[in-house]
């Protein structure tokens, strides 16, 4: 929120107190800096009397990570922060002299000067990444009619008792040098860089065309090589370069505030590290990675409809891993209650099992509120299971389920009573849950640990999310849970999957889904889903068959809408050219992902062991490129693709390709990077390029055309791109556990590809013929220029 009137002033009412020199320095167990700050350069002893003092703290909770902990008056509620699963005790390095303090924490420095004006300085690598100078700490003191924003969008559309402003406020700057961009702080749909934006970190169900995000992370990273986290689960304002310019400027209501600088240098870097501190995605199942088909949300449907879906995919030899059912499997009013309708599912567990007989997982949907009408409402109430009121009555409102209550997961009871529901769910033969909701959170209501309400709001996903997920790898197993969720907040990566909400079925809303995943990547978050054709409305055909593609080149791909069903012979007449229609698109892109899984499940196995998103915004993976800076509009998936999505019905695209040698993997075409491109495709196309050195290893067998863990090493075929290295390895790990590893030499006359000992593969060079080898190696010998390639076909 902004305080000030311009450079010079601030607000009327006010009371603006800032951090105006280190008084004193004390190096606490040569382990951390503690540092007095008072609000005024003490020039004698009356100085001391009648203003604040602020106590800045400063630790390290892992190498190349610096804590600065502001405190005002350190008796109010005490501070709770987001989980740091990856903190070390007993690190870093403090000294204090004449001149001030210091605080290494492995190749991280943060260097406070003694006295007047304030300056701390964060360094790495002998370059200053960030400092915080005059005026970037203070206490600001608000009177009751200040004209400052004291709410953030959405508030009050889910407050019971309204929200009084906090009285005082505690806020912190950290400069911006020339050309320094801001990217993160969760899913956001608008412009990528963060910039000249207010951006507020509270979630809220405002769909993807707002301001609002139902994934809000204080987390932002720069492309100056740092990143800097703020550790609280409740509002925190940023002001990215809009109100002081040449700052970005976070704010927090109370006593305390606390973030962390992250080192990079790189932006993987700054990953890496931030989510060993927050915590690593979960190794999610291969078969999660097939295609998902939805009943859609207020369709009707019963057994008869969903086996017309599935067969109907059979038919026209559409591969399909995973059916979901949406809200009315239960019935009406009733949400959530666990038990199918019996009005159309009067066999629940028999559908299942027979869906399960045809190679299918099921997804169920969820939420955590209860009904009025469920049985399960006065079950919950008696036993104190409800988010209660400040006046001790329970909890209600009538916007979404009529009288329905909110599940208080800060009780240890209630948890394992919603939990129970969930495994007699898992045990009817349901395999993914769809955690829906979580962002519209009450305030002026009692959690039952004590737990503010304002702290609460955006943490009730992670512990929504955490308890239906701990179930899932307790009844499938530790790598076979997967979640389908849609709110989350800082740490919320550890339980994928999230999809991007309620977008539109529109080219722009494309546009704009694609803008929050690239932000929420480069917030921690692993893996990633979207609504392919978009949930509101119904898309046309050109809409549908450009966002297959998008869809299936992503994380996880589902076909899933609002008021009409999403199977893709919907959204055909039956006159489309061939390889135009709906399910040709579908055929062709869903057997594209199929081929490439032994390249695309070790990417994920990737964002599990380092944090590195599956899909790799190009500031990501081109960090030097000053032409990448503000791209939007295409990503890498993985290290080695590059995916530009089709935003057009014409077929028109325009899109950038950084230095290197690029093959494009459709159509074998060789092309020098370094240049923007404009090309217009067919809908069973789009821009999709290898980069220069990759070794791609891909699935040839019939189950490479049908389901997505098959056997990664049953005779795959290793293409070798221009610029292999001498030595570069392919490494594949199967759905079973098993690895093996592709290594190239050059050879005199091409290249030699050795496999894993007793593995039968056939190997090329992109675009040529391929070599068989039946367990051993494969000699190419350089060819021809390259011709068409037929992955997936």
């Amino acid at each position: 929120m902004k305080f000030t009137d311009g450079f010079w002033h601030v607000r009327p009412g006010v009371d603006a107190q800032y951090a105006q020199e280190a008084y004193d320095i004390e190096a606490e167990d040569y382990r951390r800096l503690v540092v007095s700050a008072p609000t005024k350069t003490i020039e004698r002893r009356g100085d001391t009397l009648n203003r604040s003092l602020l106590t800045v703290t400063l630790s390290t909770p892992l190498d190349g990570v610096i804590g600065v902990r502001i405190e005002n008056h350190r008796g109010d509620t005490p501070h709770r922060g987001f989980e740091l699963v990856g903190a070390v005790e007993g690190l870093g390095a403090a000294k204090a002299d004449d001149d001030g303090g210091v605080l290494t924490a492995g190749g991280l420095t943060a260097r406070i000067s003694r006295g007047a004006p304030w300056d701390l300085t964060f360094e790495a690598d002998g370059r200053t990444l960030t400092s915080s100078g005059h005026k970037s700490v203070g206490r600001m003191g608000l009177a009751p009619d200040a004209p400052v924003t004291t709410e953030p969008a959405g508030v009050a559309g889910v407050s019971t008792t309204g929200r009084a402003p906090s009285p005082s406020y505690l806020h912190a700057q950290l400069s911006l040098g020339v050309g320094e961009l801001v990217y993160g702080l969760g899913e956001r749909f608008g412009p990528l860089v963060k910039n000249g934006q207010t951006v507020d970190i509270w979630n809220a169900d405002g769909g993807t065309s707002s301001e609002q995000s139902y994934k809000n992370v204080p987390f932002y990273l720069t492309n100056r090589g740092y990143g800097v986290f703020v550790n609280h689960p409740e509002h925190v304002s940023f002001e990215v370069g809009s109100e002081a310019v040449e700052r970005v400027q976070f704010s927090v209501p109370g006593e305390t505030l606390e973030y962390f600088v992250i080192q990079g240098p790189t932006p993987a870097d700054i990953l890496e590290r931030y989510t060993r501190l927050t915590g690593r995605p979960a190794q999610v199942p291969a078969w999660s990675y097939g295609l998902w088909l939805s009943t859609s949300f207020t369709t009707d449907y019963d057994e008869a409809t969903v086996g017309h879906f599935v067969d109907g995919m059979a038919e026209r030899d559409l591969p399909l891993s995973v059916f979901h059912f949406d809200c009315f499997w239960m019935r009406e009013f009733n949400w959530t209650d666990f038990e199918w309708d019996p009005r159309v599912f009067p066999d629940p567990e028999g559908m299942l099992e027979r869906l399960h007989g045809r190679g299918l997982r099921v997804s169920a949907w969820i939420n955590p509120y209860i009904g009025q009408r469920s049985k399960l409402f006065d079950e919950a109430a008696q036993a104190g299971y409800l988010v209660r009121r400040d006046d001790g009555t329970v909890w209600q409102w009538d916007l979404w389920q009529a009288g329905m209550g909110l599940v208080d997961f800060t009780n240890p009871e209630a948890t394992a009573w919603f939990q129970g529901k969930i495994r007699t769910l898992l045990g009817q033969g349901v395999d993914a849950i769809k955690t829906d909701f979580g962002e519209r959170i009450p305030l002026g209501v009692q959690w039952h640990d004590g737990t503010p309400a304002e702290t609460m709001h955006n943490l009730y996903p992670q512990l929504y999310n955490r308890a239906v997920f701990d179930v899932l790898e307790e009844v499938r197993g530790t790598g076979e849970a997967v979640l389908f969720a849609r709110s989350a907040t800082a740490g919320g990566q550890q339980m994928p999957v999230h999809w991007g909400g309620d977008n539109s079925s529109s080219f722009e809303s494309m546009a704009e889904t694609l803008r929050g995943g690239l932000s929420l990547a480069l917030s921690g978050f692993g893996y990633w889903s979207h609504d392919i054709g978009g949930f509101e409305g119904s898309p046309d055909p050109a809409v549908f068959k450009r966002w297959l593609a998008f869809g299936l080149l992503s994380s996880h791909s589902r076909l899933h809408g609002s008021t009409s069903y999403r199977v893709p012979w919907a959204f055909d007449t039956g006159d489309e050219p061939e390889g135009q229609s709906a399910v040709d698109v579908t055929r062709i892109f869903a057997r594209l992902k199929l081929a490439l899984m032994p390249y695309l499940y070790g990417v994920g196995l990737e964002a599990h062991t380092a944090g590195t998103p599956f899909m790799r915004p190009l500031q990501l993976a081109f960090p030097h490129d000053p032409a990448v800076a503000h791209l939007d509009r295409q990503y890498m998936l993985g290290p080695d693709l590059l995916v530009a999505p089709v935003f057009s019905a014409d077929g028109d695209v325009e899109y950038y390709l950084p230095a290197g040698t690029w093959t494009q993997l459709l159509t074998g075409e060789v092309v020098t990077g370094g240049v923007w491109r404009r090309e217009t495709h067919g809908f069973d196309s789009l821009p999709l390029w290898v980069r220069e050195g990759a070794v791609l290893v891909t699935g040839t067998t019939d189950d490479a055309r049908r389901v997505p863990d098959y056997d990664y090493l049953d005779h795959p075929l290793v293409t070798v791109y221009p610029g292999a290295a001498d030595g570069a390895v392919a490494r594949v790990v199967t759905p079973s556990g098993s690895e093996g590893e592709f290594r190239v030499s050059r050879t005199a006359s091409g290249y030699r590809v050795a496999g894993p000992d007793g593995v039968g593969f056939s190997a090329r060079f992109a675009g040529g013929g391929q070599v068989r080898s039946d367990g051993g190696v494969v000699d190419l010998e350089a060819g021809p220029a390259p011709e068409a390639s037929s992955i997936g076909g």
